[in-house]
């Protein structure tokens, strides 16, 4: 009982966090941060964190989501924070992957093997672009969830 009123509690912290703002790794994130860059580029971050990926023996991890996304927004700040802003610089290169309004990028997500039903939507792939592991609403409720999630993800699927 007490454990599921800490959970609620830090849920209940984390959505107001993001309302208000967040510091994470030094910088404000919010609602209206820009996590995800311009739609057009999504194929040569791609391929920029494909060959520096293979020169570096790490994985890359790719985050399809948008800025409006709330659950995109606590997955970036959850992605900052330690242990896994430190699991994510030893073994990921993180390309954000605009995807619009779930309308764009959307044949990359599937080439990755990301159907896209909800986002965040991440996949794994190692340096010769092969798919590791795509998931699809593993992380859509990202709110309700807490930052070891991230964590045993990240733990889980490094080289």
């Amino acid at each position: 009982m007490m454990q599921a009123a800490k959970f609620r509690m830090g849920a209940m912290l984390a959505a107001l966090t993001l309302a208000a703002g967040a510091v994470a790794g030094g910088q404000i994130i919010g609602p209206n941060k820009s996590i995800y860059p311009a739609v057009e580029s999504a194929p040569a971050d791609i391929q920029m964190a494909l060959a520096e990926a293979k020169r570096t023996h790490k994985r890359v991890l790719m985050d399809f989501g948008g800025n409006w996304c709330p659950d995109c927004q606590v997955l970036n700040i959850y992605f900052h924070r330690s242990p896994n802003a430190e699991l994510l610089a030893k073994y990921y290169i993180l390309v954000d992957v605009n995807i619009g309004r779930m309308d764009a990028n959307l044949g990359l997500a599937h080439k990755y093997g990301v159907p896209v039903t909800g986002v965040p939507a991440l996949a794994v792939v190692d340096g010769n672009g092969k798919v590791v592991y795509a998931q699809s609403k593993e992380f859509e409720d990202m709110r309700t969830m807490q930052p070891s999630s991230v964590t045993e993800f990240l733990t889980k699927w490094k080289p």
